[in-house]
Formats: structure tokens, C-alpha cells, sequence
């Protein structure tokens, strides 16, 4: 009967274990060959990373590819499970271009299909590359991913713009069941208390804002809520897991000096947890 007990116990604990995902935004300043090739720095990357079952990584300035290659094999080096990478286009106005890089875990999700937000309408500075995920963890359900990091000084109409997005997706994929997230920029002189009512992203009932506007996003000495994760759409609301979402602080989990943490970048990931019913 005891072997039993532990073989059920067992059996209810990997089906825990296996029945939620993990998911995270992270900002990591610059990332290319120079952040890549300080040992300390990719390790303490690789690690945060490895957390996560989807990294929307931001700020990606690796026309080659040379660094997201080598950083996916030293994080296959360090996993257990094999993880894979769908990557946008340089998307920028002007000169300054960056990528948004997804890393996912093939044993968690897989890429149903990808869209690339349209750039002619002006409305981003980096336009949303938009995945669809298949999670068999959650009951096969599909888990569409908005990314977007805002231009600071066009923070507010940025993720307003967002909004358009939402109706897009629904339009082109029949689900509002949808994940927003990035470095909104959306704190402090960027996004103040009177400009959220111009946001329909923020004033419409149908968005959840999972990161409160209290929670400190960055490294160092600023402390302003500029990461987020909102989510839309009945079912996704109910997957997610309560007091989840969160500040992960690499800083104070791996005991980094504040010039360590910063040398991987100026802001902490944002992360939540989606459960199956």
C-alpha cells in the first residue's frame, strides 16, 4: 500500500510538474558577440534563460546571427531539454535596428505559425512579431505571443497601437486569446498617470495587466515599472497561474554586484505562469 501511495504521489507530482509553462520578456541590453563573449555574462544569460519554457528576448543587434547561434548552444549545452528560436527581421526606423528573438523549449511548445505585423503603418518604431504556439502542457491549447518594445518617447501611442494588434489577430487568426508583452517603457517620464486613459490597451475591460504599476523593472538605481505582460481573451485569463507574474531579480538570486547585473543588462525579466485547467 506505502509503494502504491508514493507511486500515486509520484504520478500527481510529475503531472504538476509538467502542466504549466513558463513564460518571460526580457530586455537584455544590446545583446550581440561583445555581451556574449564576457564568460560571467553569458553565463549568468544562459542561466535566466534556462528558467523559462518561452524567452521573448528584446534589444537583439546580431545581424548574423553569430550570437543567438552561440547562445543557443551553450543553452543546449546547459539544459536537459533541447530548446529552438524563431527570430524577427531588423526592425527599426532609421539606423538603429533590433530583433525579437523567441527561445522555446520543443518539449513544451511548438510554432504553430508567425506573422510580422506590418511596419508601413508607422504606428512602431518596432513593429510586433507575433507567434502562435501550440502547448500540449495545456491541454493543446494555442498561446498566441505579441512582443514589442516601445520608443521611449512614443511609449503612450505605442501601446495604444496595441490595440489595433488585438483586433488584427482576431481577424486573421479567430482567437483573442493573446499574451502582450516587452519593455513597454510604460513608467516614469515615459508613460505618466494621466496618459493611461488614452490607452485602450489599459482602458478597455478586456486586457489584464498582470505587472502592477508599483514593481520596479530595472537594474540599478531607477525604479520604474517599464516591463510588462497583460494578457486578453476568457480561456488565457484562467490559465494563469494567481501571483505568478512577477520581477525575476537575477541580481539578488545569483548575489551579482550591481556593476555585474548590469553588465547583462539594465532591466530584470518579467515572467508568468500558465496552468492546465
Amino acid at each position: 500500500m506505502k509503494q502504491l501511495l508514493l507511486l500515486i504521489f509520484g504520478l500527481v507530482s510529475l503531472a504538476q510538474m509538467v502542466s504549466a509553462l513558463k513564460i518571460c520578456a526580457f530586455n537584455i541590453q544590446s545583446f550581440g558577440d561583445t555581451k556574449l563573449s564576457d564568460e560571467g555574462t553569458s553565463k549568468i544569460i544562459v542561466k535566466v534563460l534556462s528558467r523559462y519554457d518561452i524567452a521573448m528576448v528584446q534589444e537583439v543587434r546580431d545581424s548574423d546571427l553569430s550570437a543567438v547561434n552561440e547562445l543557443m548552444e551553450r543553452l543546449n549545452r546547459a539544459s536537459k531539454e533541447p530548446y529552438e528560436f524563431e527570430i524577427s527581421q531588423a526592425l527599426g526606423r532609421e539606423n538603429y535596428k533590433e530583433m525579437y528573438l523567441f527561445i522555446y523549449r520543443t518539449s513544451s511548445v511548438s510554432v504553430v505559425d508567425k506573422y510580422q505585423f506590418p511596419s508601413k503603418s508607422d504606428a512602431f518604431s518596432r513593429a510586433p512579431f507575433i507567434l502562435k504556439f501550440s502547448a500540449p502542457e495545456l491541454n493543446g491549447k494555442e498561446l498566441i505571443l505579441v512582443p514589442l518594445h516601445t520608443a521611449p518617447n512614443d511609449a503612450v501611442a505605442e501601446i495604444d497601437a496595441l490595440y489595433d494588434v488585438y483586433l488584427k489577430i482576431i481577424d486573421k487568426w479567430g482567437t483573442d486569446n493573446m499574451m502582450f508583452l516587452g519593455d513597454f517603457n510604460a513608467d516614469c517620464s515615459y508613460v505618466g498617470k494621466k496618459d493611461w486613459a488614452s490607452i485602450r490597451l489599459r482602458t478597455s475591460e478586456v486586457f489584464k495587466w498582470l505587472i502592477p504599476d508599483e514593481v520596479d523593472t530595472t537594474v540599478g538605481d531607477s525604479d520604474c515599472a517599464y516591463d510588462r505582460i497583460v494578457v486578453s481573451g476568457a480561456q488565457l485569463k484562467k490559465l494563469v497561474k494567481p501571483n505568478s507574474a512577477k520581477v525575476f531579480d537575477f541580481q539578488k538570486e545569483f548575489k551579482l554586484s550591481q556593476e555585474k547585473a548590469l553588465a547583462v543588462s539594465d532591466h530584470f525579466p518579467v515572467e508568468v505562469t500558465l496552468k492546465s485547467q
